[in-house]
């Protein structure tokens, strides 16, 4: 048992952390995050879980993802109390089966084809989704084709209906990589920090796709759709490379550009340290990045 007790309302009891690895087609949810009355990736996985376990049980994400946005990487994990865990199991084990290999394909029957659970084990000592994270993996894909999207990909994939300057918008990425307030890019939250590092923003072009692929440590609200809506500003001609590292000097976020659409977005991946360096970067991850630090 890698967690001593979680506190399920009536009194401390013992429990175990599993981590999940996901991938979900966002089209139809509301995000990632429970919502009344909504249709969310965790509301219909937490009401999975929660059947198979006979408890209420809560999945917490590397990162809560925008209503439309899409993962193949996404990372959870879940406290699930101890003596609820044997009902993970089944009757009859097939041969060299990993321990909650068995639980991955109930799941699979369990849930929409939107929503997979791709692995299941038990978390490392120290193991938080989100705040063991060293840095989340973002990919955002366009078709310039006069046609659109390809119809198997236009889920995922936004339709640009005016030529880009791939190299333009490379230009401009440059001047946002590093450890900078990115306040103009993030929909305003209240107690969260708009301090972020930006360790990739990359434009790439093969024939009528161009794929943005973002990394950092972390991502504030809307960061990631606005980061690309900028440079789609810059692609189109509208704006220069100057103008997006002005932003960078804004307080609020900015209403010169609007945020790139939903659906060619995908988490493609989550980047954790080794087990023994889990508890120390939790402690980091918590401590809340001020402007001093810049």
């Amino acid at each position: 048992m890698n967690e001593p007790a979680t506190d399920t309302g009536g009194g401390l009891v013992a429990s175990v952390r599993l981590r999940l690895d996901l991938a979900y087609d966002g089209t139809d949810f509301a995000g990632w995050a429970t919502q009344s009355g909504q249709r969310t990736v965790a509301g219909v996985i937490d009401e999975a879980l929660s059947t198979v376990f006979r408890t209420p049980v809560v999945t917490r994400a590397a990162g809560r993802t925008d209503s439309g946005v899409h993962a193949t990487g996404q990372v959870a994990h879940v406290d699930v109390p101890a003596d609820a865990l044997s009902h993970a199991y089944p009757r009859t084990v097939r041969p060299g089966e990993a321990e909650f290999g068995p639980l991955v394909r109930r799941l699979g029957r369990m849930l929409t084809e939107d929503v997979r659970v791709r692995g299941i084990v038990r978390a490392a000592p120290g193991f938080d989704a989100r705040f063991s994270a060293l840095r989340r993996h973002y990919v955002y894909r366009l078709s310039t084709a006069p046609y659109g999207a390809e119809p198997a990909e236009a889920r995922f994939v936004t339709a640009w209906p005016r030529p880009l300057d791939v190299d333009a918008m490379a230009a401009a990425a440059r001047n946002l990589l590093g450890l900078h307030d990115f306040a103009a890019f993030c929909r305003h939250r209240a107690g969260a920090t708009t301090i972020r590092e930006l360790q990739r923003l990359d434009c790439v072009r093969d024939a009528d796709r161009i794929s943005v692929h973002v990394s950092a440590d972390a991502f504030c609200w809307n960061m990631v759709r606005s980061l690309v809506g900028a440079l789609l500003a810059v692609g189109e001609g509208r704006r220069d490379a100057p103008w997006v590292a002005a932003l960078l000097g804004c307080p609020r976020r900015s209403s010169d550009f609007a945020a790139a659409p939903a659906r060619g977005l995908t988490l493609i991946g989550v980047d954790y340290p080794a087990d023994e360096d889990l508890a120390a970067r939790n402690l980091i991850t918590r401590d809340l990045r001020t402007p001093d630090e810049l």
